[in-house]
């Protein structure tokens, strides 16, 4: 599968965040999403495979949606599951702010979470802290311990977390503990990857933020042999019949990466739409229009970052 679509699904990401990029800074979310949307269904449906979405757009944002359960592909080619986010920070690049993606994970069918679409509790951390945090201990007890893996006083570590009224007491019990914080307004699939990827200085993430997104992460970090684990935090009787219906019969079930994306026959794909501490943003030139795409290969264990000059009079 890596060496058939790795490329092809580069192309998806960067079509959607070159379509979402011209509404940078325009106040417009729903308009940069539906760009977005519109843009990688079309390449999707040029790509040799047999794709069917299982993590979509939510219905948490009343968006356009690629809807789970779509057919995406020729129709030849591997049997994929796919996980999308077109846009990650709608609100990002309608104010014109950092760190907006256009996001990809595809596995081989049947392998990744049928999330429903609610909040989930969240912990990331990168390789060195893998087997070491527990998303049912304390807040100061996940810090230690990522401080000792990682040879740091705690007064060093650096947690994520998304800037929520929801997360008053969570950033209270970090500040507490002594470490520092790092607080986002959104797009916390980026910021699980930070966790785990060199030289963006963040040590772990913490937080409630979407379960589909939970799913997106997971992918990265198998790629990168960091961690994700996640616990579904439904807030109303029918998000627990949701649940139940999609065959998640616990509520308490905690998701480590392995239950989220199994296997290892999986690809992450995210291209920047603004500028960020992974990629660079979509930057309009002439006749040319500038794209950087992470991708990455939790088989094989590839990291690549492809710079890319898309000639406008051309496409």
């Amino acid at each position: 599968m890596e060496r058939q679509l790795t490329l092809d699904i580069a192309r998806v990401t960067e079509a959607a965040a070159i379509s979402s990029a011209t509404w940078f800074g325009k106040g417009k979310k729903d308009d940069a999403d539906e760009a977005a949307t519109t843009a990688m269904r079309n390449v999707f449906d040029t790509i040799p495979m047999e794709g069917i979405v299982v993590i979509g757009e939510g219905e948490m944002d009343e968006a356009p949606m690629l809807y789970i359960g779509e057919k995406l592909g020729s129709g030849n080619g591997p049997k994929v599951d796919i996980a999308v986010d077109p846009l990650e920070g709608t609100s990002i690049v309608a104010t014109g702010s950092a760190n907006a993606l256009a996001v990809v994970a595809i596995a081989e069918r049947g392998q990744l979470l049928h999330a429903p679409d609610m909040y989930m509790h969240k912990i990331a951390v990168g390789q060195e802290a893998v087997g070491q945090v527990d998303i049912n201990a304390s807040v100061a007890d996940n810090l230690r311990a990522v401080a000792k893996a990682k040879n740091k006083d705690i007064e060093d570590v650096v947690a994520t977390v998304l800037l929520r009224d929801r997360h008053a007491k969570l950033i209270e019990d970090i500040r507490e503990a002594g470490a520092r914080i790092k607080l986002i307004t959104d797009g916390d699939v980026a910021a699980a990857i930070n966790t785990a990827y060199a030289g963006t200085d963040v040590d772990i993430l913490f937080g409630q933020g979407g379960a589909p997104e939970g799913v997106l992460a997971a992918v990265a970090m198998k790629c990168l042999g960091g961690e994700l684990i996640g616990k579904l935090a439904p807030q109303t009787e029918e998000e627990i019949n949701r649940c139940k219906a999609m065959g998640i019969a616990n509520i308490e079930q905690v998701f480590r990466t392995d239950d989220l994306v199994k296997g290892d026959d999986a690809i992450f794909a995210a291209t920047g739409v603004t500028n960020g501490e992974l990629v660079k943003g979509v930057h309009f030139s002439g006749n040319y229009i500038e794209t950087e795409t992470l991708i990455m290969s939790a088989k094989s264990g590839t990291i690549r970052k492809i710079a890319t000059q898309h000639n406008v009079q051309k496409n």
